[in-house]
């Protein structure tokens, strides 16, 4: 069978994402423009469909061309709702406090769908997954989230274990192993140390006034839960996985002791791609090779700038992957104002920490707030509940840039 349009496209993206690919360069790039391409025309022709669809006449026979509200099809399983907001807008529980006149309140829960899991739907924001690239939504930055690994929690505490052994200078450090002659004892690898480390998972939440009309309209219910409720919480989240006190708040990497850290010498005048490349040499001696760096946008900003002596771009001719996310030395960048100009964190982020979660998004809408009753205006409220395990705070280095005059 042939392969489809989305596996044709990873496979472009697999190739062009490969530093070793010896291929047609040219035939590349002229797949790529075809395959994307297709991909559009293919979007333009669901565009039409839909909007056939929705030109639909007022008395058209249920089933035969009726409007297809904003949120798409309902949940009924063949079609599964891929963002919070779509799951709200198609819920039963929707459905049933419209019909009532929109008194009381009403609250659904979304999770993510595993990875793999496919919709024939036409969702309004798809998070694509490409082989290699952490997926992400392509309205928004990356977010820190995105890298780290993700669990669902079934309890309100979380018990994990955290090595305080300490950043590892060598294998010769710990690892004992070797050959050992027949008849005599084996020897013990360590020393280990580790804490058990007792926390509750945190609640973030916010909420925003939405009149009736616009509650009662789709489009519209729809961007305030994802343009305003769902990314506040994850801007939110970002910067609790970063500097999080631990104890009113979630637990942060930054904040978490036994970090490997890396900063030039008093007088050192390297480049802060250069600072970037010797961090990378501190954290491969831990033995915990890094996966991306977390940057100030200021600070992304002088490295992509950073120009020889004849104007060149430096970042561009030698550590920048093109075609793809930012990336500097192998890494994936993630630039985000939660991280403090003139440092930087990097480690490798699926090793080191995982993010508990114990509650999807959650959506509620009521009119029992205050005077919002009388006011003809409703609230929606998101929240979620997790928390961050740095489990092994050796799997990431704290970087700090030299003040150059």
């Amino acid at each position: 069978m042939a392969p489809s349009l989305t596996e044709q496209r990873d496979e472009v993206l697999r190739l062009l994402a490969d530093d070793t690919y010896s291929g047609d360069m040219d035939e590349l790039l002229a797949r790529a423009d075809q395959i994307t391409g297709q991909i559009e025309q293919a979007q333009q022709r669901d565009a039409r469909l839909r909007a056939l669809q929705a030109a639909a006449l007022p008395d058209a026979p249920q089933g035969t061309g009726t409007r297809v509200q904003p949120g798409q099809q309902p949940d009924d399983g063949n079609h599964p709702a891929v963002s919070a907001a779509e799951a709200f807008v198609r819920s039963k529980a929707l459905e049933h406090y419209r019909a009532s006149g929109m008194v009381g309140k009403v609250a659904v829960e979304h999770r993510d769908a595993p990875a793999g899991t496919t919709s024939t739907a036409t969702p309004l924001k798809q998070n694509q997954r490409q082989p290699g690239v952490i997926p992400q939504n392509p309205d928004y930055p990356l977010l820190i989230a995105n890298l780290l690994d993700r669990q669902t929690s079934d309890g309100t505490t979380l018990e994990y274990m955290r090595d305080v052994s300490g950043p590892v200078t060598g294998a010769g450090t710990w690892n004992k192993a070797a050959v050992v002659p027949e008849g005599t004892n084996k020897p013990m690898s360590g020393p280990f140390q580790f804490d058990l480390i007792t926390t509750s998972l945190k609640t973030v939440a916010h909420w925003v006034p939405i009149t009736r009309q616009a509650a009662d309209d789709n489009g519209q219910l729809v961007g305030y839960i994802n343009g305003r409720l769902t990314y506040g919480l994850d801007f939110k989240m970002d910067r609790e996985i970063l500097t999080g006190n631990g104890t009113t708040q979630m637990q942060g990497i930054l904040t978490t002791p036994g970090l490997n850290a890396y900063q030039p010498g008093s007088g050192n005048t390297d480049a802060k791609l250069i600072t970037i490349r010797k961090a990378r040499t501190v954290q491969e001696l831990a033995l915990y090779p890094p996966d991306a760096v977390v940057l100030n946008p200021s600070d992304w900003q002088d490295i992509e700038l950073d120009t020889t002596a004849t104007g060149e771009f430096r970042v561009i001719a030698n550590v920048q992957d093109a075609g793809g996310p930012p990336r500097i030395w192998g890494l994936t960048v993630v630039s985000t104002v939660a991280m403090a100009a003139g440092t930087a964190l990097m480690g490798g982020f699926r090793m080191g920490a995982t993010l508990w979660e114990r509650q999807g998004v959650t959506i509620l809408m009521s009119d029992s707030h205050a005077d919002f009753f009388i006011a003809n205006t409703l609230v929606i409220l998101a929240e979620r509940r997790a928390n961050l395990a740095v489990h092994t705070p050796a799997a990431f280095t704290k970087v700090t840039f030299q003040a150059l005059p």
